[in-house]
């Protein structure tokens, strides 16, 4: 007799999710198949951007070592309240409820370390890989997330990743309801990974609202489009190809980066630069999108 009844606890915790879930219109994951292309910071930037339309978002950090949305939100260094209904997300800039394991750890220098009883456990990748998934499903069955329009998930880099939370998601697989957002920049290497990413999620049955292409030239000190690190066009002709909407193009402004670094979305102070504006565009498509 299993006396420890997982059985029970997975249902419960299914329960959960289901209804923290309930309480939110719209789910949006932002994902791509490869690290460093500005996925994090636009997920921050959306976010500032659906807030100052006065719609009321969450942010869960799904990267569990990766983990930077608490910084580039404004959330770092807040004491989470524990509850009889959960745990209380960091509030962010704009009121943005943000979640993620940054928050738990007591210093910079300390990384994430997975529990195991040892033997097998301690080298098995699909354990640690389980116990992230599990912490993510913990991250928003226990969190006091309340209502939301959005909640925007800031997935870890690789298609292997997004199968688990799609499937615990039911919304993203609803266009009405949600769906995956895929960053990629304008390069023939990042296409191929994109690729992957989002051949996984048609896999995991989720709705693709579109892709966004981050670093589409570059911008000079008025913040204006001065020149191009690639070839112009890919995103669009990339987007047109492999059957997704395109969403816009972003250029690379090093204000992007300082801001973020700061704690305080691009979007904030230069909603009006040409970065900004293809934000600001992207935002606004998400909210047609219903």
């Amino acid at each position: 007799m299993d006396k420890s009844n997982v059985l029970g606890q997975v249902v419960a915790q299914r329960e959960r999710v289901g209804a923290r879930l309930a309480q939110v219109k719209r789910v949006i994951a932002i994902m791509s198949g490869k690290g460093g292309v500005g996925k994090s910071a636009l997920t921050a930037n959306l976010a500032a951007a659906l807030a100052l339309a006065g719609k009321a978002v969450g942010v869960l950090d799904a990267d569990i070592h990766g983990a930077s949305a608490a910084a580039m939100l404004g959330a770092r260094g807040q004491k989470l309240e524990i509850t009889s209904d959960g745990v209380r997300p960091a509030i962010g800039v704009c009121d943005i409820r943000v979640m993620s394991m940054d928050l738990f750890l007591p210093d910079d220098d300390t990384p994430v370390r997975w529990q195991h009883p040892g033997g097998l456990a301690a080298d098995a990748f699909v354990w640690r890989g389980s116990l992230e998934a599990n912490a993510v499903r913990e991250f928003i069955s226990d969190t006091e997330w309340g209502d939301l329009d959005y909640l925007l998930l800031d997935l870890p880099p690789g298609a292997d990743r997004f199968d688990t939370v799609a499937r615990l998601v039911p919304q993203l697989q609803n266009l009405s309801t949600g769906g995956a957002v895929v960053v990629t920049i304008p390069s023939q290497v990042s296409h191929l990974v994109v690729r992957r990413a989002i051949a996984a999620a048609h896999e995991a049955g989720a709705g693709l609202i579109g892709l966004v292409e981050n670093m589409a030239g570059y911008v000079n000190e008025a913040g204006e489009v001065a020149g191009e690190f690639f070839p112009a066009g890919r995103g669009a002709a990339f987007a047109e190809e492999i059957g997704v909407p395109h969403l816009g193009s972003i250029p690379f402004d090093p204000r992007l980066a300082h801001e973020t670094d700061n704690g305080r979305p691009f979007i904030l102070e230069h909603a009006e630069s040409a970065a900004g504006r293809a934000i600001m565009k992207i935002a606004e498509t998400l909210e047609e999108r219903k």
